[in-house]
């Protein structure tokens, strides 16, 4: 039994997205990504572990914590296939920042434990918020939540230079970007944790509602 492997999947997620009104599934790494995209009507991308920094072709800094190749790999496949197909992508966290390297952009490798206004906050309740977000106006995110935001804070890493195609959808008190998206809209991607806030949260409304307008 020691050589048991065990695929753990916060039930965060999935209640975010059954409360919005969507079927949740979860992914297992041992198909190819094109095919489970293929019988999908949207993605959500979670949070987890850094980014490996070789991804935006940066050294490791010192204070990088554990990263996950074949996850990066495997997400950034994901990530691919759906714009692909054309259903809509919901990133959180990790996910934000993978959407950002993926589309070009970096990453700040390490932000101290309360650095700035509230980056980053893992030592408390996440269900709780840690800081407003300021949302740019005229932004697909400006159409899911009020011009200030209440969010949590559970990250070590930031966004830094962003990707080319990205657009800023918010930013927090202290300048860091908490919220990118396309310009097509079909990729939203969040720096905080919004399937620990209050459900139904409007992120997890729009992955329902552009999937069923996807189909």
């Amino acid at each position: 039994m020691s050589h048991v492997h065990v695929d753990i999947h916060f039930t965060s997620y999935t209640s975010a997205i059954a409360s919005a009104g969507g079927l949740p599934v979860e992914l297992a790494r041992d198909a190819e990504p094109a095919e489970i995209i293929r019988r999908l009507d949207g993605l959500v991308l979670s949070g987890g572990a850094d980014l490996d920094p070789a991804l935006y072709g940066a050294a490791p800094d010192a204070l990088l914590g554990p990263v996950e190749n074949e996850r990066d790999a495997w997400e950034i496949s994901l990530l691919h296939a759906a714009r692909e197909k054309g259903i809509p992508v919901l990133a959180v966290c990790r996910g934000c920042q993978l959407v950002n390297v993926t589309f070009g952009g970096t990453l700040v490798q390490h932000v101290g434990l309360d650095e700035g206004s509230g980056h980053p906050n893992w030592n408390v309740d996440g269900r709780l918020p840690a800081h407003d977000v300021d949302v740019v106006e005229g932004t697909l995110t400006s159409t899911l939540y009020p011009a200030s935001w209440a969010v949590n804070s559970l990250h070590h890493q930031t966004l830094d230079e962003v990707g080319e195609g990205l657009v800023i959808g918010a930013r927090a008190p202290d300048g860091v970007i908490e919220a990118v998206e396309t310009q097509s809209g079909d990729v939203l991607a969040l720096q905080w944790h919004p399937e620990l806030m209050s459900q139904p949260d409007p992120a997890f409304q729009w992955l329902v509602q552009a999937a069923i307008k996807a189909m």
